[in-house]
């Protein structure tokens, strides 16, 4: 049996990945008495007085919501909520995995930007955070700036988020292994979506260097037709030189390469073009680039969104650490400055003298960085001054 096989007779069998279970078993008169009525209205009348005590009294504090509308599901595209419903179901439970977090999926059978946004805002009150999945391009910035402004729980798409965290913490140190500079660098970043875009805001903050971001029509630059808001905006602060042109035209003598963008764009002879580059074909299943084919053409590292080469770029070394440590804290959102440190935790996982080309980011299954990662935000939460605990 093939590998997509093999997952979907596993589907079958368990019928759902996830599943709700009592923290309390009910065997006696007392325990339904105090579980639930008449002793449990003592709670909610503490918790109509201050609101705040449901976070102690319910599973609240501990219980994420993960939201797609499914327009935007892996590299499937609008395939619909329903459809989306098996990866939201992942998610749910790499998040108890690997952070101790309950998650619960939701799937929002609307595209309407003002649909998602006051259904998500309805039923915030049921959870401590907001994980956005899997929600299109440009819709996904409107959909979470304005939960910001309306929620006083962390929202965080994890498509833009998790993702510029990860690609920040292997680019951190697969710097040290080559000896190249922060702030000396050119990164070309193929792909201007939601992952594109948010991996450079967060390396623009970290202070990188030079980042070239590239969609379908080429480099973006102030002028280039076909270009979304969003992207005339990154285009106005990235790209200092005003580079226009083709992919491999801005690859040459760069010193990164960072793709989210689809199969097979890259070739050998683009890598060769770059200086001593470091490469980061994160489309999935198929990248950009196969890591032998990078490597033959002088990558010093390679890294890709998969599990059988080494260096897995995996966002699951991110969102359960960052919504653990915000939850534990009571923190009120997730800002740059917790992802800045997200991606210094997982990062220094990896002690500098293990650190090699093959060996840049700590694995996927490597249980202990979610909690590394949560210690930093909620340190910085309370830095901060938005952490409510």
């Amino acid at each position: 049996m093939t590998l997509n096989e093999r997952s979907l007779a596993l589907h079958r069998e368990l019928e759902g990945k996830i599943e709700v279970i009592s923290r309390k078993s009910i065997e006696t008169r007392d325990d339904l008495s105090l579980l639930y009525t008449p002793g449990v209205a003592e709670a909610c009348r503490v918790i109509e007085k201050e609101e705040e005590e449901s976070f102690s009294l319910t599973r609240r504090g501990n219980l994420v919501a993960v939201i797609t509308d499914g327009t935007a599901v892996l590299g499937l595209g609008d395939i619909g909520p329903a459809a989306g419903m098996p990866v939201m179901e992942g998610k749910c439970a790499l998040f108890k995995e690997f952070g101790g977090v309950d998650a619960f999926p939701l799937c929002i059978d609307s595209k309407d930007v003002d649909t998602l946004v006051e259904t998500i805002r309805l039923i915030s009150k049921s959870f401590g955070g907001i994980n956005l999945e899997d929600i299109s391009a440009p819709r996904c910035f409107e959909v979470e700036r304005r939960l910001k402004e309306v929620c006083d729980i962390p929202v965080f798409h994890d498509d833009q988020h998790g993702t510029a965290i990860v690609v920040a913490a292997a680019l951190l140190n697969a710097l040290k292994v080559t000896g190249k500079k922060k702030g000396q660098i050119k990164i070309v970043i193929n792909g201007a979506g939601s992952a594109g875009i948010s991996i450079a805001r967060l390396l623009l903050r970290m202070e990188f260097g030079n980042i070239v971001l590239c969609d379908v029509f080429g480099a973006l630059c102030p002028g280039v037709e076909g270009m979304n808001p969003v992207q005339a905006e990154m285009a106005e602060i990235t790209n200092v030189n005003r580079e226009t042109g083709t992919l491999a035209d801005v690859m040459a003598g760069a010193d990164v390469f960072i793709g989210v963008s689809r199969p097979n764009l890259v070739t050998r002879e683009m890598v060769a073009s770059m200086n001593h580059g470091i490469v980061f074909p994160m489309a999935n299943p198929v990248p950009e680039i196969m890591p032998e084919e990078a490597l033959a053409g002088g990558a010093a590292v390679v890294g890709t969104g998969r599990s059988d080469f080494p260096n897995q770029i995996n966002n699951v070394l991110v969102f359960p650490g960052v919504f653990k440590g915000a939850l534990a804290v009571r923190a009120r959102a997730i800002t740059e400055e917790m992802k800045v440190t997200a991606a210094e935790a997982i990062a220094a996982v990896i002690p500098e003298e293990e650190l090699s080309p093959e060996y840049i980011i700590p694995s996927a299954l490597d249980k202990r960085v979610a909690q590394v990662v949560a210690n930093a935000v909620a340190e910085t939460a309370r830095k901060q001054g938005i952490a409510r605990k």
